[in-house]
This record gives structure tokens, C-alpha cells and sequence, in this order.
């Protein structure tokens, strides 16, 4: 992508990028940044004279580790504005910054409380991984912090997947753009040296594998994507006291800020962890030298396998996919990825690699009794993974009426399955019902002498 851009970019054209992960797109945009604040002789009186807005704090953050080592040669003075800090101390700072990379909300909370903090002059705006973005809900955000931007400057929009959301965003922000794709022409999505597998497995197994396969990759270095907050807390957990032989992390947006960062440097630096995560991790970061993307819960589509995958396999390394689908979910995610070109290959539910050579129900259950809090996150895990299902849009892949609840609690350590007042009534109460009211009876009236049984 810097081959194809570069020459174009640093001549002042707006571009239009779309690039697969790991193919260098953030070195795309920080080149002309620099390039053009240098040319300017830009100083601190000249005021804000870039703008990098990411979506995610994690990413904002990776993308001003990578200006400072750049620009370590430049006197130029960059910040870095994202939620989680403390905002009186980027108030002392934000006016006297050349380069501002940002998240979109954090942003214009400064732009509407900061006084002196001014952006009349800014010559740059970058938008990196801007479907990200939108997907976030950042969309009015964004709309908002653009209106009150000059015209008058060079925009720079990158994105790993095009989609209509994006070029309607393009549309307003960019003008007679250089678009500049890695796909035209591609045969697939994702890098050649990835390999891809798939295993359909039965809900209550899934944990079970997963287990067998971090006792069996204790060497690796690994990213395990569950669907919800929950799941990662009691997998992390639960996995712990069990001791599997390699050191493990959790990654969540509930976590405080200072401890996400502590644990993203942390396993940024091991040569071998399994880093369990929502899909916080899936989009933009740059872990060194991960060997394995474990999906243990099916993505919401493919662009989201996509990104979640390419967190190994970046630039020119080898990496590794294990895809865990539910035979309700298979056919319908399978289809899909085939129709994007994602060479993905189905592995035997009994290869080394998956097979469930240990039964965690016991020691589960064991756990739940002996410690409320890990019953606690066992019951919450089960229904947050169940609601994820039900709101899923995609009513042909996520069926949450063919979900076997009781096997999956009792899998989790569980006694009984929690009540789910989010469910709808099953299908053959609702046809009973509507037999009931075409009769013209009420259920809840119908008389009923005092002698009967």
C-alpha cells in the first residue's frame, strides 16, 4: 500500500485506501504527515498541522509508538488525545501540539471545552481504519469534527474494508481522491502465508478444545476471540487454576485504560502467551510474532473473521487460523467465506491439535462451588454469549433456538440454566396462543368449576 500511495500522497492528492491488514498502511499515512510538516518548516506557533484519528484507544496509542520512533529526528511536537486520561493534563498540552493523534470522541470533547485549542491551520487529516470507525457508532462524531475542519487540506482515508458506510464518508471528506486497492485482483482477502482451518464442534465442547489446544501449543504465542466481556473474564480465569503451562492474559473493554495498555505492552513482549480478547483486539493492532488466532466464537461476518485473523500472518510471516463453528452456524459462515475467496480448510474434530483430550466439566464445576465469583461469571457468561446470538442480524448463521442451553451450562460448571427473559416465547406456545385468540377464548378466563380436578 505505501508503494502505491506514496508517490501520490506526498504530492498532496487525497487518498482512497483500502488495504488488507498487515500490509503497512500505517506507514502509508505517517510518512506524508511528517513529509509535508517538515517541507512547511512547521513549528509550534504555526499551530495543529495534522490530525490522525483512530477508532480505538489501543490503536491510537500503537500509531503514536510508530511517530515517535519515525520522527525521532524532527523537532516536531506530537500528542496523543484518547478517553481514559486525564483531560486537564491534555488541556495543558493539546495547544502546543504540531501532530494530534485522537480517538473521535475524546476529540471533540476538546474541540468543544478546550479554550485556545485552534485547528484553523491544520494541513493534514488522516482517517485509519475508518469503517472501524463507523462500525463504533462514531459516525455523527465524525460528521461533527469534519464540518468544523478547514477545507482546505489533504485527507488521507484508509480502511482494510471498503464498504458503503466508507465511501459515503469518502464522499464528504475527500476531494477528486486517488483510490488505491490491494484487492483488484487478488484471490483472496487474506495474506497467502495464512493458513486457514475450520472445525464444527458442539457448544458444551467448545472449552474443552480450547483447553487441549493451549496444553498442547505451550511454545505458542496465540489470540483467542470470545464473543463477550464475560467470557473472557471466566475463561481467563477458570484457566488459570488450571495451570495450562504458558502464561495467559485477558484483554476487554472493561478494563481501565493504564491496565489495557499494561497488558497490551505485556504480551506484546512474551515470546510465548495465549492473550484472551473481545474483538477490541481484532481491528489495527500490530501484536509482534503471534502464531495462532483462535475465533472460539463465530464473527458476526466475514469482515470481522477478517480482521480478527489478520492479527497474525502481518506483512511477510507465517501465521495460523482455527475458526470454532457450530453446526447450526457452519453451512450459512461457510458460504460467506467462500464468496469473499478466504481459502479456508476443514480440520477433523478429532485432529491432535483440537481434539478434547480434557474433559474441564468437573474441575469447573469444582471451581463454581468452591468460589461465588467464579459461579457468578459462569452464569453471566452463558447468558451474555446467549444475548450476543439473539442479536446477532444474521438469523441464518446465529439460530439461538438450536443452542443446547442445559449442555452448555453444565459444561460452564453450572447446577441449572439461568433464566433468559430476553428470549422469545417458543414457537409452539405462540402457535397455541394464536389458536386460542382465532377461537375467540382467553386462556386466562376460562371458567373452572370448584369440584374439578
Amino acid at each position: 500500500v505505501q508503494k502505491q500511495s506514496l508517490l501520490y500522497s506526498l504530492c498532496g492528492r487525497d487518498i482512497l485506501g483500502a488495504a488488507k491488514t498487515g500490509s503497512g498502511k500505517t506507514l502509508a499515512f505517517l510518512v506524508p504527515v511528517l513529509e509535508r510538516l517538515y517541507l512547511e518548516n512547521w513549528t509550534v506557533r504555526d499551530g495543529l498541522g495534522a490530525l490522525i484519528l483512530s477508532p480505538t484507544r489501543e490503536l491510537a496509542l500503537q500509531i503514536f509508538e510508530v511517530l515517535r520512533k519515525i520522527g525521532v529526528k524532527h523537532s516536531l511536537s506530537a500528542g496523543l488525545v484518547i478517553g481514559g486520561k486525564d483531560l486537564k493534563s491534555e488541556r495543558d498540552a493539546i495547544n502546543r501540539m504540531n501532530i494530534l493523534v485522537a480517538t473521535p470522541g475524546r476529540l471533540l470533547q476538546h474541540m468543544d471545552q478546550t479554550s485556545g485549542f485552534a485547528w484553523d491551520n491544520l494541513q493534514i487529516l488522516v482517517l485509519d481504519e475508518a469503517d472501524r470507525i463507523l462500525d463504533m457508532g462514531f459516525a455523527k462524531t465524525v460528521d461533527a469534527v469534519l464540518k468544523s475542519l478547514p477545507r482546505d487540506r489533504q485527507t488521507l482515508l484508509f480502511s482494510a474494508t471498503q464498504t458503503n458506510s466508507v465511501k459515503d464518508l469518502a464522499r464528504v471528506s475527500l476531494r477528486n481522491p486517488l483510490s488505491v486497492s490491494l484487492y483488484t485482483g487478488e484471490e483472496n482477502f487474506t495474506p497467502s502465508q495464512l493458513k486457514q482451518n475450520y472445525v464444527i464442534t458442539s457448544l458444551p465442547d467448545k472449552l474443552d478444545r480450547l483447553f487441549s489446544f493451549i496444553k498442547g501449543h505451550t511454545g505458542s504465542k496465540g489470540l483467542v476471540f470470545l464473543s463477550s466481556c464475560k467470557q473472557v473474564r471466566f475463561v481467563y480465569e477458570t484457566f488459570c487454576k488450571l495451570q495450562p503451562g504458558v502464561p495467559l492474559l485477558c484483554l476487554h473493554g472493561k478494563q481501565k485504560q493504564v491496565k489495557r495498555m499494561s497488558i497490551f505492552y505485556e504480551f506484546c513482549q512474551k515470546k510465548d502467551a495465549f492473550l484472551f480478547c473481545t474483538d477490541i483486539a481484532a481491528r489495527g493492532l500490530d501484536f509482534p510474532a503471534v502464531d495462532w488466532v483462535i475465533q472460539v466464537d463465530c464473527p458476526e461476518d466475514v469482515d470481522t473473521y477478517v480482521h480478527r485473523v489478520g492479527r497474525t500472518a502481518r506483512y511477510e510471516s507465517a501465521g495460523n487460523g482455527i475458526l470454532f463453528l457450530l453446526p447450526s452456524e457452519a453451512p450459512e459462515m461457510l458460504k460467506a467465506l467462500e464468496a469473499k475467496k478466504i481459502p479456508i480448510a476443514a480440520l477433523s474434530p478429532d485432529a491432535r491439535s483440537v481434539k478434547p483430550r480434557w474433559n474441564l466439566t468437573s474441575h469447573l464445576q469444582s471451581q463454581c462451588s468452591a468460589d461465588p465469583e467464579i459461579k457468578y461469571l459462569a452464569q453471566k457468561t452463558l447468558v451474555s454469549y446467549v444475548r450476543s446470538i439473539h442479536l446477532q442480524h444474521n438469523k441464518k448463521i446465529f439460530k439461538v433456538s438450536e443452542l443446547p442451553l442445559d449442555e452448555y451450562a453444565r459444561s460452564l460448571g453450572l447446577p441449572g440454566t439461568p433464566k433468559l427473559r430476553f428470549i422469545p416465547r417458543s414457537a409452539d406456545k405462540n402457535a397455541s396462543r394464536e389458536l386460542l385468540k382465532e377461537q375467540g377464548i382467553k386462556a386466562a378466563t376460562i371458567p373452572v368449576r370448584e369440584d374439578s380436578s
